[in-house]
């Protein structure tokens, strides 16, 4: 079996090296991750500017290579110019800091494994609830459990799946893994509004709950977020399809081609475009 690995948090981060470390028993893998942080980039790809990659060495031996872009990037070239040929999986992670709810939308860890899932490849995110010292190595082994497991089960399909490990799961000796949907409630973050050295405002984004965040609705089912408090390992299949059939049924009854509108004999002035100005305090 050939693995392509990545992440979002950087080439040399702890949590890659666990799971390379841990993926070994599966098969021969191949390390192609972000040459630096790549938190909260979602899909971005690059492609206004060239995409680099350097090989990294781990005692004189190749381990890995090192891409100047964006975890979706990093499967892209893995897939299409490094591996030798199309992998049989793509694991993204371990990502420090869970990828829970709705930031699997932000998140670039997801993203990765949604890229490899659209190359026609069975993907896995995977993140660990977040701590200093975060034991990545006992996480890898567990995450590698989960995914063999998961090889062994599913249909002939390639999958897309989001696997999340909270720290209690990693302290006793017979963790339990939930099938969950994602948590889709609202959440507001607030940003905290700070002046520069020139008298100039900007905005940090604080990771904490805006305080006119309205209170979450109740659901009858476990989502993931929930699973994750009480300790349990959360895994959701997830789909890169965004359409929404229900609605777009709902749709077909209406009228929506738009009439030409007739030619101006006299073309009218128009407005100014919008121009940015700046002022700088001395």
């Amino acid at each position: 079996m050939q693995i392509l690995l990545t992440n979002d948090d950087g080439i040399f981060a702890p949590g890659l090296a666990a799971m390379e470390r841990a993926l070994r028993r599966l098969g021969d893998v191949f390390v192609v991750a972000p040459a630096r942080e790549q938190s909260g980039v979602s899909h971005a790809i690059t492609f206004l500017t060239p995409l680099t990659s350097k090989k990294v060495f781990v005692d004189d031996e190749h381990w890995g290579w090192a891409v100047e872009g964006s975890p979706a990037d990093c499967v892209k070239l893995g897939v299409t110019q490094i591996m030798p040929r199309l992998p049989d999986l793509v694991v993204s992670g371990i990502n420090g800091g869970l990828n829970a709810g709705i930031n699997v939308l932000y998140s670039g860890t997801v993203a990765a494994a949604v890229e490899g899932a659209m190359y026609g490849v069975t993907s896995v995110a995977v993140s660990l609830e977040y701590e200093e010292k975060a034991p990545f190595p006992q996480a890898a082994e567990l995450a590698t459990d989960v995914i063999e497991r998961i090889l062994k089960q599913q249909g002939p399909e390639p999958q897309l799946y989001n696997l999340n490990i909270p720290l209690e799961a990693t302290r006793v000796s017979r963790p339990t893994v939930k099938l969950v949907e994602t948590d889709v409630s609202q959440y507001w973050e607030s940003f905290e509004k700070r002046v520069d050295t020139f008298g100039r405002p900007y905005y940090w984004l604080s990771g904490r709950p805006d305080h006119r965040q309205p209170k979450p609705t109740s659901v009858n089912r476990e989502t993931d977020i929930a699973a994750l408090a009480k300790g349990h390992i959360t895994l959701t299949p997830l789909d890169f399809d965004m359409t929404k059939r229900s609605q777009l049924a709902a749709m077909e009854s209406w009228k929506l081609d738009p009439q030409t509108p007739e030619p101006e004999t006299t073309p009218k002035k128009g407005k100014r475009g919008p121009s940015i100005r700046t002022s700088m305090k001395h």
